[in-house]
This record gives C-alpha cells, structure tokens and sequence, in this order.
C-alpha cells in the first residue's frame, strides 16, 4: 500500500535596502551642533551686547579688523558643502519545492528563481552664510548684518 506524503511548498520572499536618498541624507546630517546660525543671529544678537556675550552666542569670530577710529568689526564667515551619495540594493528569491514518495521510494523536485536590483544617486548642495559685527568704543555691538545663500 502507498502512502502518499502531503506536498511541501516553500515560498520565500526577501526584500532588503528600501532607504531612499532623503533617508540616507538625514542620517548623516548633523546641524545640532552648529552655533553659528541665522536663527541665532536673529535671536540672540542685540545692539549694545559685549563682545563676551557674541562670543557666547556664535563662538569667535574668523576675522576681525578695525575701522579708521580703531573699532572693531567681527566677521564670522561659514561655508557648508554638503555631498551626499545614496543606494539601495536589495533581491527578491522565489523556491517552490515538493516531495512526493511512497514506500519504495519517492521523486523531489523543485523550481526556483531569484534576482536583485541596485538603485543610486548624488547630491551636492552649498550653503554660505557671513555675519558681520560693528562694535563701538565701549566693545559693545553698535550694529550687525547677515547674508545666507544656499544653491
């Protein structure tokens, strides 16, 4: 008498590297740490500051000069190249297998295919931004200007 082993059907599918460029952008990003900022010009800078609280506020400057009567302009002066480059790979596999046997013996077989996929891009960007610090005779801030641009 025969027995008939029930069918096995294995069926994998695997996909893998889904992060997109947006993703792989964000992770390696990093502006917490940036103190010399727009957002912190408008803020924190006020007309009649000392020199000690701008250096609290933005850190020291890259340049500084004096003016014909010997006051102090401060420069801070930021470019950021940002290049970021993204992929993606990832593979799909299909296995379909079964077995059927009897008591003398028994036949296996099976179907199989896989493939996979890769997918990348690059990104360039620069930003610049100047800051620029008037002091007084006293070291106090008589008035400031900034100028960002991003492309």
């Amino acid at each position: 008498m025969k027995r008939l082993l029930p069918v096995a059907v294995i069926l994998s599918l695997a996909l893998t590297g889904c992060m997109g460029a947006a993703q792989h952008r964000a992770a390696v990003r990093d502006d917490t740490a940036d103190k010399v900022s727009v957002a912190a010009v408008q803020r924190e800078i006020r007309v009649g500051m000392s020199g000690a609280d701008v250096v609290a506020v933005l850190g020291s400057p890259n340049m500084i000069t004096t003016d014909l009567e010997r006051r102090e302009t401060w420069v801070y002066d930021k470019i950021v190249t940002e290049r970021v480059y993204s992929t993606s790979n990832g593979g799909l596999g299909l296995m379909l297998g079964g077995l059927i046997g009897g008591s003398d013996g028994g036949a296996a077989g099976g179907l199989g295919s896989s493939g996979s996929y890769g997918a990348g891009a690059m990104s360039t960007s620069q930003r610049t931004l100047t800051i620029i610090i008037k002091f007084d005779h006293a070291n106090r801030v008589r008035d400031f200007s900034y100028r960002q641009s991003s492309f």
